[in-house]
């Protein structure tokens, strides 16, 4: 996987919220093998480190290929995303299209004070 970069957080006694939208987000089924498609919405308070935005975006396009379970996809994220930067808390939300009439919603959240 693409190494998720950061940088500085310039106001480390701040709490202040990051929201970053990726509108364009594709995986695979793994049952089907065909295309997902959703949007997922990362939204941390920062710590000493921020998410550098293109490095994340490389990521994301990582999972392009992957066949992977919604579930599975929205808490790997967080899992990565919370390694590379250690905030003080952050939530990953998953909005899949709709597939076979249903519509899918997976939200995965990480607090560093319940740790």
């Amino acid at each position: 996987m693409q190494k998720v970069e950061t940088f500085d957080n310039k106001y480390p006694d701040r709490d202040y919220t990051i929201t970053i939208v990726n509108n364009e987000f594709t995986s695979v089924c793994p049952m089907t093998g065909l295309p997902d498609f959703g949007t997922i919405t990362v939204e941390y308070v920062a710590d000493k480190l921020c998410l550098e935005l293109k490095a994340l975006k490389y990521y994301f396009l990582e999972y392009r290929n992957q066949g992977i379970f919604y579930e599975a996809v929205t808490n790997q994220i967080l899992d990565d995303l919370v390694a590379a930067c250690q905030p003080r808390n952050m939530r990953v939300v998953g909005e899949f299209s709709v597939r076979g009439g249903l519509r899918s919603v997976v939200k995965a959240t990480y607090d560093k004070d319940k740790e």
